[in-house]
């Protein structure tokens, strides 16, 4: 059934699709998430918004979503289960509909103790596998996950994320595979420095049917120096950034250049590989380089659908 949602129709007319990220304020300023929105406009076809990302305490990813359709581009709400029960969750999920969100994408959330309230009680009540079921039962059966029917469904574009590079590699797939089972429509990959260990899992993804039933965008981060290369392979879990990588950043004439041409070189082998149908810029407080990235990738102008 039908979201109706801007990203799915890109997808399903076999557009290479371009979502991005924004991180709303510390604050009650709403003017930061509509400034990063003015930066976006026309050039994805879709924008994150980040729900208490490294749980630091921030503006909340719904609210934030609805000042993105009020300045015309269209949210993906990050819905994760270590702040909330399932009981908060469906109503947010009824609330976040019922204000105009057509996507959702589902996480488990980082643990509290990397946070600015280390102290507080998780809930992690339903793992992020839950999530997708119980949103695509209350979307295609109008049905709570406790089973009571509902009038109007929330009709969503349900996403979630997968990570190529984590170890045990084995498993990768295996739990790509469990997701769409799950219900999943589509998934934005983790940033993607080591393109062979991506291809690796491409393709064992591809020999399984999965990248059939799913729409994957992969995860592309620029970077900014070779000190930021080095913190993400040695600090990040589940991050492979490539020492070749790190070299070429140390020794680039403009460091922060380099990485936007590194951005730009993966999306161009990206684009070529079977079973990608988009990309997923996480331009981390550098939003200002993502029309820079698009544009010079080629990816201009956004399909209108």
């Amino acid at each position: 059934m039908k979201s109706e949602s801007n990203l799915e129709k890109v997808l399903e007319a076999g557009k290479f699709a371009v979502t991005s990220e924004i991180g709303p304020p510390k604050s009650a300023d709403g003017n930061v998430v509509r400034k990063k929105t003015g930066i976006l406009k026309n050039f994805v076809d879709a924008a994150n918004i980040t729900d208490n990302q490294t749980a630091i305490v921030r503006l909340s990813s719904i609210a934030a979503a609805s000042i993105l359709l009020q300045e015309g581009i269209e949210p993906v709400a990050q819905m994760t289960v270590r702040d909330r029960n399932r009981i908060a969750i469906q109503s947010d999920i009824l609330g976040a509909a019922a204000l105009g969100v057509k996507n959702v994408l589902c996480l488990s959330g980082d643990h509290q103790k990397f946070g600015n309230h280390p102290s507080s009680k998780n809930v992690f009540d339903i793992d992020s596998m839950q999530l997708i079921r119980m949103l695509k039962d209350m979307r295609d059966a109008k049905k709570f996950q406790c089973g009571d029917e509902m009038d109007v469904e929330p009709r969503l574009f349900i996403g979630a994320a997968a990570n190529p590079f984590a170890d045990p590699f084995e498993f990768r797939v295996h739990r790509l595979a469990k997701k769409i089972d799950a219900g999943v429509d589509f998934i934005q990959t983790q940033g993607i420095y080591d393109i062979n260990r991506f291809e690796k899992w491409l393709e064992e993804a591809r020999s399984e049917g999965l990248t059939e039933k799913v729409y994957i965008l992969g995860g592309v981060i620029p970077l900014k120096s070779a000190g930021a290369a080095k913190y993400i392979k040695n600090k990040v879990a589940g991050m492979i950034v490539p020492d070749s990588l790190i070299d070429r950043m140390k020794n680039a004439a403009d460091p922060k250049q380099e990485g936007i041409k590194i951005a730009i070189e993966t999306i161009e082998q990206l684009k070529d590989m079977k079973g990608v149908h988009g990309v997923h810029i996480m331009a981390i407080e550098w939003e200002e380089k993502v029309p820079e990235i698009v544009k010079e990738s080629g990816l201009l102008p956004r399909p209108s659908v």
